[in-house]
Order: C-alpha cells, then structure tokens, then sequence
C-alpha cells in the first residue's frame, strides 16, 4: 500500500493489498490480501474486491460492486482464478464480475476504458476488449468473448461461450444464444441478425465509402434467399472477392474460427 491513498476509516484494506498512487478508497469498503489497485482509482463506497485481482489505472467503482469473487460454476467451486481489468474502467451500482476458473486459462479478463452499468454480471473466464459497454442489467454466462467497442443493451443475456465480434451491437431485452459477427446488429428473443450496426459504426468515424463496402459484403454473406449456396461457400466467394479489405476480412476470420455455438442468423425468409 502506498502513503498516498486515502482511505475511509471504516474501509478494511488486508495486509498485502497494493494500492497505487492516488487511490481513494470510500467508507466500507473491503480490499482482499491479493488485490492490486493502480494509480488513481477510486471506491465510491461499499465495494468489495476480493481473490486475485488486478484492477488498472483510473478505474471508477461504485457501491455494492463486487468483483473478483470465485465463479458460480459449483464444478469449479474450488479452482478460482484470477480476475484482470484495463485501466480507465466503469463500474456502476451492483456490478459482478467473477473470477476465472482453471478450466479456461485461469482468468477473467477485460481491457481498457470498458463500462458495466447498474447490476450487470460477468461470468467466469469471459474475454472483454477495450471500449466494451454493457447497459444495465445485462447477464453474461462463462467463457463469453466480445470483441472491442461492442455495446450490449439493457436486460440483454449472452449464453455462454457465446462470442459477440468487434463493433457490433445487441439490442435490449434479448435472449443471445449464438455468436455475433464483428459489425453486426442483432436483437430479438431469441436474438437474430438484423445486419450491420450502422449507427454505432458511424459513432465511431465509419466514411459512408467504407459501409457500403460492408453492407455489400455482408448482404453476400447473409442473403435473405440464400438458396442452394451454403454459408462456407458463401465465405469463400466472399473472401476472393474482398480480398485485402481488413473490415470485411475480420467478418471472415470470425466466420471461420471453430465456434461453441450457432451462428446469430438473419430470421429465415426475411425481406
């Protein structure tokens, strides 16, 4: 512990906690032995990090947060792992974030400058990028990925292992059982593929010039007749003919790692 944290005399910080420069811990709250805090952070007020956690630079806690407790996984009761989160993160009212298990790697990790609003959940072993948001009360099970700056609507819950791609978007109250592709839009209960995330695309600087090579990319993958032609040669035609495109060459990748789940799909015959 450094001599310029400040510390509410009704916090408990157990020896063998290191906390950076500038830290300010709020009243009642709890640091575990094997925490690490860095520079700047600040508890609001009834936090409690616990296990082997790593929490970066200018994070922002706030009360009844609970992170790096063992995983609801009763299999792996007794294996917990560590928890990793970036720098410059949000954690608003009644987070939970669960350690990983040693079962995949041992630990839950999260990058930079991600937000979890009120009384969202992170499951064991899940793999978050950087600029990651979930509105409130958003549910994902274990081992969930999701690929940098995807958004996740409020009440919105992820089946495990399921991955969510780079940039893409998850409308609220949707049941997502199968993975998402990198700039994609999807919602529903169960979730389906609408198409691409144009708005938060164009959020994050996307030139028009640039979506439309998207879009015709993505209306080749996902047509609303697909016909004879299945999905892996749909991929290959494709690839062959936007070759070099990093955007649409991401899709691809995506497409063609070994997947836990089913694809999130268009609804058959729409359009």
């Amino acid at each position: 512990m450094t001599s310029s944290a400040r510390i509410h005399p009704s916090a408990v910080v157990e020896d063998g906690a290191r906390l950076g420069e500038g830290v300010v811990v709020g009243p009642f709250c709890h640091i575990g032995m094997e925490v690490e805090l860095g520079d700047r952070a600040r508890l609001v007020s009834h936090v409690v990090l616990s296990g082997r956690t790593r929490i970066g630079a200018d994070a922002e806690i706030h009360p009844f947060a609970s992170l790096g407790a063992p995983a609801q996984d009763l299999k792996s009761r007794e294996q917990t792992g560590a928890l990793v989160i970036g720098c410059r993160c949000l954690v608003r009212e009644g987070v939970t974030i669960n350690a990983g298990t040693l079962a995949d790697g041992g630990e839950t990790r999260i990058g930079d400058d991600c937000a979890f609003l009120a009384y969202s959940h992170v499951g064991h072993d899940c793999r978050i990028g950087d600029g990651v948001v979930l509105s409130n009360n958003v549910l994902l099970g274990g081992h969930v990925r999701i690929g940098d700056h995807a958004a996740i609507g409020g009440a919105t819950v992820a089946h495990q292992r399921v991955r969510i791609g780079a940039q893409a978007f998850v409308a609220g109250l949707s049941g997502l059982e199968g993975d998402l592709v990198p700039f994609g839009l999807a919602g529903g209960n169960r979730a389906h593929l609408f198409g691409l995330n144009l708005v938060g695309l164009r959020r994050r600087g996307f030139a028009d010039t640039r979506l439309a090579v998207l879009r015709e990319a993505f209306r080749r993958l996902f047509p609303p007749q697909a016909g004879s032609q299945v999905l892996a040669q749909r991929i290959e035609a494709v690839a062959r003919d936007f070759a070099g495109v990093e955007d649409v060459e991401a899709v691809l990748d995506f497409l063609r790692a070994e997947r836990a789940r089913p694809l999130c799909a268009p609804r058959p015959g729409r359009g």
